[in-house]
């Protein structure tokens, strides 16, 4: 699968001498016209896409069905395709380590258009995710008011909205 592109966050100066934890997750691409389906965080104010840790030993296409399933109820998900992978560097803020080093895996897919039940974290719920399709452009657009304006933003807009831009760019 091909890189597409490593992002080092503004407080990460240096990888040496620091303890890096690697998680790896995979990231879900459903398309249907200009549309794409995303979650909306309110705590962060921001779409991303569907995706999350994968579990030890599970595989990539396995964990991609499952968290996309989990996460929005997407319902016959399939020609599932490699698009790419987001490496980054964000700092870690538990004891255990300094740097956790994220790896996602990205691949479209198609599903139906109308979703079932998602199956939601508690934390995902007490964020505020919600699941909805939306216009592309309308998502890049909020995602790069909210990195400009919103002290509420999180770690994850940079890649999601380098993503969701990507997408945007292959489209036309």
């Amino acid at each position: 699968m091909q890189n597409l592109k490593i992002y080092y966050h503004p407080d990460i100066s240096s990888l040496e001498h620091k303890s890096i934890f690697t998680r790896l997750a995979t990231r879900s691409i459903a398309i249907q016209g200009n549309s794409i389906l995303l979650l909306f965080t309110e705590r962060y104010e921001d779409y991303s896409l569907p995706g999350g840790g994968l579990d030890d030993g599970e595989d990539k296409i396995e964990g991609m069905i499952r968290e996309l399933s989990e996460e929005t109820g997407a319902l016959e998900v399939r020609n599932i395709k490699p698009f790419g992978i987001y490496e980054e560097y964000r700092p870690w803020h538990k004891p255990d380590f300094d740097i956790q080093h994220m790896i996602s895996y990205c691949y479209t897919c198609e599903i139906n258009t109308e979703l079932g039940a998602s199956k939601m974290e508690h934390y995902e719920i007490k964020n505020g995710m919600t699941a909805k399709w939306v216009n592309i452009y309308e998502a890049i657009a909020h995602n790069k008011k909210t990195m400009l304006e919103s002290a509420k933003k999180g770690m994850s807009i940079e890649r999601e909205t380098f993503l969701l831009e990507l997408l945007a760019e292959r489209m036309s």
